[in-house]
C-alpha cells in the first residue's frame, strides 16, 4: 500500500517504512506526526484518487530529527558596474519515517524500529570518530565522544573529539615525574650554545647600517684601496 500526501506545499509518495525529508515541522525527535491530507491511495492494482482529498485516510510517521539542508548559493551580478554579491542559504528540514497508512478501515503498519540517530552522528561514525571497538581498548579505559557546535546558531556543523579516561597508576606517576625533571645539557650542546652566542654578538651588516655610518655604494666597495699622501706634500 502507498499514499500520496501533501505537506509544506509539496506532494510525496510514501509507503510504510519509508524515510522522507520534508519542510520543517514542529516537534522533538521521537514525536508522532499524522498527515490527514492524503490525495491518493494505492493498494495493488486498486487506486483511489481524492477530490481533492481521500476521506478517512491518514498517514502516521515518527520525527527523527530537524536539521539544515544543503547550502544553496545565490549569486547576483551587474556587468560593467562592479556589482557582485554572493549569499548562501540552508533551508530547515525535518526527517520522518512512515510507520502506518490507514484508509477505509484497513491499516498497513511497519514493524521495524525507528532509529533516532541524527545524520551528524552517522557521519562521525563513518569517519571512525564517534566510537571505537571495545576490543582495541585496554582494561579500565573509557571513551567518550563529545560533539560541540561550531559558531553561533549552527546546529548542523559539529566538531567531535574523543576523550579517553583511565585511573592513574604508579608507572604513570613515575613517567610524569621524569618528564617534569629538567634535563642537563650535554657537552656538545654547550659548545653549540657558545657558538650561537658568539654569532649573536658579532656585528652584522644591519647593525652597521643602523649605527649611522655612511653606506658605501657597490662601485665604492669594488674599487681598490689607494694609500696616497695628502695633496701639496711631496
Amino acid at each position: 500500500m502507498y499514499a500520496v500526501i501533501k505537506t509544506g506545499g509539496k506532494q510525496y509518495r510514501v509507503s510504510p517504512g519509508d524515510v522522507m525529508v520534508v519542510e520543517r515541522l514542529a516537534g522533538e525527535p521521537g514525536a508522532k506526526v499524522d498527515f490527514d491530507q492524503v490525495m491518493m491511495l494505492g493498494d495493488g492494482e486498486a487506486v483511489t484518487v481524492g477530490a481533492p482529498l481521500v476521506e478517512g485516510a491518514s498517514v502516521a510517521a515518527t520525527l527523527i530529527e530537524t536539521r539544515k539542508g544543503e547550502k544553496v548559493k545565490i549569486f547576483k551580478k551587474t556587468r560593467r558596474q562592479g556589482y557582485r554579491r554572493t549569499r548562501g542559504h540552508r533551508q530547515l528540514e525535518s526527517v520522518l519515517q512512515v510507520t502506518a497508512i490507514a484508509a477505509g478501515g484497513k491499516t498497513e503498519t511497519w514493524d521495524g524500529e525507528v532509529n533516532l540517530t541524527p545524520r551528524s552522528e552517522l557521519l562521525l561514525r563513518a569517519r571512525n570518530l564517534a566510537f571505537r571497538a571495545a576490543a582495541e581498548l585496554p582494561e579500565g579505559v573509557e571513551v567518550e565522544t563529545v560533539v560541540e557546535p561550531e559558531g553561533k546558531g549552527k546546529s548542523a556543523r559539529v566538531r567531535a573529539h574523543v576523550v579517553e579516561g583511565a585511573e592513574a597508576t604508579a608507572e604513570d606517576g613515575v613517567s610524569e615525574a621524569k618528564q617534569a625533571a629538567p634535563k642537563k645539557p650535554s657537552a656538545s650542546k654547550k659548545g653549540d650554545a657558545q657558538k650561537a652566542d658568539a654569532q649573536k654578538k658579532a656585528p652584522t651588516a644591519r647593525d652597521v647600517s643602523r649605527s649611522g655610518a655612511p653606506k658605501q655604494s657597490k662601485a665604492q666597495a669594488r674599487a681598490p684601496v689607494r694609500r696616497t699622501s695628502p695633496r701639496g706634500k711631496g
